[in-house]
C-alpha cells in the first residue's frame, strides 16, 4: 500500500516538539501512513540546541522515505507563537485534522528547592499549550464532525505509593503533576466533543523510551535492555489517531499505555531498531 492509500492519506496532522525523540518518531509513522505532517518545536536546524535532533532532521527523515512534512518554528510557551502556528498551518495546508500534544520542557528537583519560574514554565508548555491548542483546532474539527487530538503522556502521572522507592523521590513531583492535568485535560476534552465526532486521548510508554531527552535525565540509556523503542509509541499514537475503517466510533476519553494498547488491538508492536 502507498502512502496515497495510508489510513491518514488527505489529513493534516500537527506534531508538536517533533524535533527529536517521540515527536519526530510519530511525525515520521503518520507521513508514512500518507498524512501531511507539520513539525514544530522550537530547535529548527542542527546545532540548535544541546540536544541532538531538530525540525530539518525530521523533515529530511520524512522526505527521504516519501512523505510530505513541513516545519514550523515555534515557542509553545508563548500563546502568540501558538496562535501564528495554527494560523499558518491552516493558511497553507488546510485546517488541522490530528494534533499531537508532545512538546516538553522539563526539570527534575524536589519540589523544596524547584524554582517557580521552571515550575511555571513547564506548566505552560504541558498543560496550557495542549489546551490552548486544542482550542485553536477545534472550530475546524467540530464543523468537519471529526478530528483526533493526542496528548502525549507518562507513567509519572501515576501517584507514587509510600513509603516511596528512590526513584519516587528524585523530584519528578512537577513533572508528574503537570502529566496528571493533562490527563484530566483528556478526558474532560473527550467528554465534551464526543457528540462532535472528535477522539480525545492520552497516550503514555510503558517504559522509559530512549529519546535525547530521557538520556539526558540519566532516565534510561541508548543500549538498555528494558527500554521501548519509540516505534511502539508511534504505532500506538497512530492507532489512536486513525479513522476507524468500518465507520464506527473512533477510541477516545482513552488514558491508556503504548505496549497495552496494542496488544488490545492485536497490533503487532514494532521491534527495536
Amino acid at each position: 500500500m502507498g502512502m496515497a492509500e495510508g489510513v491518514l492519506a488527505g489529513r493534516i496532522a500537527l506534531v508538536t516538539g517533533a524535533s527529536r525523540g517521540i515527536g519526530a518518531e510519530i511525525a515520521r509513522r503518520f507521513a508514512a501512513e500518507g498524512a501531511t505532517v507539520v513539525a514544530t518545536a522550537r530547535t529548527a536546524e542542527p546545532g540548535g540546541a544541546p540536544l541532538e535532533g531538530s525540525l530539518a532532521d525530521t523533515v529530511a527523515a520524512v522526505a527521504a522515505a516519501g512523505g510530505r512534512a513541513h516545519a514550523v518554528a515555534a515557542d509553545l510557551s508563548r500563546a502568540a507563537d501558538r496562535v501564528a502556528l495554527v494560523e499558518r498551518v491552516t493558511a497553507e495546508h488546510g485546517p488541522v485534522d490530528v494534533l499531537v500534544n508532545n512538546a516538553a520542557v522539563t526539570w527534575f528537583t524536589p519540589i523544596a528547592d524547584f524554582p517557580a519560574k521552571r515550575a511555571a514554565l513547564m506548566l505552560e508548555v504541558q498543560v496550557t499549550a495542549p489546551m490552548h491548542l486544542a482550542q485553536l483546532v477545534l472550530p475546524a474539527m467540530r464543523e468537519r464532525g471529526s478530528g483526533a487530538i493526542l496528548n502525549i503522556s507518562s507513567r509519572a502521572a501515576i501517584h507514587p505509593q509510600l513509603p516511596p522507592t528512590a526513584r519516587a523521590a528524585r523530584g519528578g513531583t512537577v513533572y508528574g503533576m503537570c502529566k496528571a492535568a493533562l490527563e484530566r485535560f483528556t478526558t474532560g476534552l473527550a467528554a465534551e466533543v464526543y457528540s462532535d465526532g472528535i477522539a480525545v486521548n492520552a497516550l503514555s510508554p510503558n517504559r522509559v523510551v530512549p529519546t535525547p531527552g530521557t538520556v539526558f535525565h540519566h532516565l534510561t540509556t541508548d543500549d538498555d535492555p528494558d527500554a521501548e523503542p519509540p516505534a511502539v509509541m508511534a504505532e500506538a499514537a497512530l492507532a489512536l489517531c486513525r479513522p476507524a475503517a468500518d465507520g464506527s466510533p473512533p477510541l477516545t476519553g482513552r488514558v491508556t499505555y503504548s505496549q497495552d494498547l496494542l496488544a488490545e488491538l492485536g497490533i503487532a508492536a514494532p521491534a527495536a531498531g
